[in-house]
Formats: C-alpha cells, structure tokens, sequence
C-alpha cells in the first residue's frame, strides 16, 4: 500500500478527526461511541492477516527493545501486521499522554479505548513498557497512514509540566529510539523523528513547547 492509503484517523469516525486523543484517554462518552464507529468499519481488515502471510512465528512475551517489559494492549487497540514485509516503518512518533504511566498502560489495556502506543516510558526511572510488536500496526497516530509506517512512544506526562521530562525519561527514550531506528534504517533526524503534533491531518499539542528537540536528537544519535 502507498505511504498514505487512508487518511481516516485510526480513533474517531468521519466527521470527528478534530477529537483530541487525549479526550479518549481521559474517558468520555463520546470518545468511546466515536472508537465504537471505527472498529466497525475496520473489524474485517484487521483479519486480514491470517490470510497474508504476516501470521510470523511469534513468541509470548517477546520484546523488540531489550530491557523492556511486556505489558500488552488490548488486540482492539492495535492491527497485526508483518512490517516491514507489508509496510515500510520509516518514522517514530513522540507523544505525551496527558496522563500517569500506570494510567496510560490501563487505558491502552481497555479495547473500547481504540488506541494505544507500541512503548511507554516512566519519567521517574526511564523504565520502558511495550504494548505492542514492532511487527504490529498500533493506533497511536490519529492518521492511518501514519501508523502504518511509524512507531509510536508515549512519554509519562503533560505537555505543560516540564517536570516530567527527567533526564532518566530522555535517556531511556534516546536508546529505544536508536535501537528502532536501527533495526529500521530510520534517518536519526527530524524528518524521521516527528512529534504527535506534526502528523498531517492531526490536531495535537504533544510532546509540546517544552520537548528539547535539540537535545534529544543528540543523545539519540550518540546512542
């Protein structure tokens, strides 16, 4: 498929691309009727696997960064795949969840949320929790095309308290993203590397004003 073959937000239906996922992760009715709507329509493509040969060999509990803790969403939040053999991963998408770790990891386990990150870090301890297979298609991005090709990382905290960005979160966060892009052959650069906020078609804030792209950047590099 091409690099944007859908450009329907993974988490809402038509008509309701301007939702902030961050109102789905705090909970409210309409969040949960609008993921309602999306996984009717995609209850038939997300099987399509069984079918395409991206049934891999998987093993329980395996994890694609080393160190990191299996804690898997909900089979509703994400779409099995087989990339890169059905679709090129050629970005990472940094996030925020307006939320706690340990309240990110129980959303991202609720199927009617329709949503969830492939990795979420702690701030506190850089401690780093994979949702889903690197293989798998999460719905992180709000764009279908977006989250086809890229990885996406929930990063503790809120776009508007710097305090969370510790250095154990950024250190942490600059290993696992050297490591994806390795394994990729992602450019480390900010063509690559891309906020939640500058996914075409999206309206976010996060990682938000306080994210040091600069550094950040450097520390993925050097790792």
């Amino acid at each position: 498929m091409g690099e944007h073959a859908a450009r329907e937000p993974e988490s809402s239906p038509p008509g309701r691309s301007g939702l902030p996922r961050r109102a789905l992760l705090l909970g409210g009715t309409a969040g949960v009727l609008g993921v309602a709507g999306y996984a009717g329509r995609e209850q038939l493509s997300s099987w399509w696997w069984r079918y395409s040969g991206a049934n891999v060999p998987r093993v329980e509990g395996e994890v694609d960064h080393p160190g990191a803790e299996w804690i898997p969403a909900d089979p509703a939040n994400y779409r099995r795949a087989n990339r890169p053999r059905d679709y090129t991963v050629d970005r990472v998408v940094i996030h925020m969840p307006e939320a706690t770790y340990p309240i990110t990891l129980r959303v991202f386990q609720d199927p009617s949320h329709g949503a969830a990150t492939h990795y979420v870090i702690r701030s506190s301890d850089g401690h780093v929790a994979q949702l889903a297979r690197e293989l798998d298609v999460a719905y992180h991005a709000g764009h279908r095309g977006f989250n086809e090709r890229s990885i996406g990382i929930e990063h503790e905290g809120w776009a508007d308290r710097p305090e969370y960005l510790t250095d154990a979160l950024y250190e942490s966060s600059a290993r696992l993203v050297a490591g994806i892009c390795a394994r990729h052959e992602i450019p480390i650069d900010r063509e690559h590397i891309v906020g939640h906020n500058e996914v075409p078609e999206v309206v976010r804030v996060c990682p938000g004003p306080h994210w040091d792209w600069d550094r950040y950047l450097t520390m993925v590099a050097e790792a």
